[in-house]
């Protein structure tokens, strides 16, 4: 998928988060029509594997209700805010478990298998893709091992 205007990259945190910021410009862009359909299944809480469902889960908020929020034009650290107001205050051990799990997903989990299928699906068997975050990035013209320094 080519790079989208207007969507971060996963590695890029708001507070303690990873994901967040792109979560946030996923609902921004959808909400403008913006959004490529390729990312519209990745889109919300619908499906529980995502990435989207996940971070909902992990802050106990409910997708609509964020997306309520940042149609109320709260900035990303105001959504934040309004998640741990709404799901209770993430402690940084747990911010760190949940980062540590995303920025490795895929890699020797029981996602791994799924991450190849959809490195070769991309044509990017030439990368060093080792986790979705990678693919993410590489597929969107980004460089992984770049975007991992922050």
């Amino acid at each position: 998928m080519p790079h989208v205007p207007g969507l971060r990259s996963p590695y890029v945190k708001v507070g303690r988060l990873v994901h967040f910021a792109r979560m946030l410009d996923k609902i921004r862009l959808h909400t403008a029509g913006q959004l490529p359909p390729d990312y519209v299944t990745n889109y919300s809480d619908a499906s529980p594997g995502v990435f989207d469902a996940r971070c909902c889960s992990f802050l106990g908020v409910r997708h609509a209700d964020v997306v309520a929020q940042v149609l109320a034009d709260l900035n990303d650290e105001q959504a934040l805010a309004w998640c741990h107001d709404k799901g209770g205050v993430r402690t940084d051990e747990q911010c760190l478990i949940w980062n540590t799990f995303l920025l490795k997903r895929g890699w020797r989990d029981e996602a791994s298998e799924r991450l190849q299928l959809r490195v070769r699906e991309s044509g990017l068997e030439s990368h060093n893709i080792q986790t979705f975050f990678d693919l993410i990035e590489a597929d969107e013209g980004g460089d992984p091992a770049q975007a991992r320094l922050g």
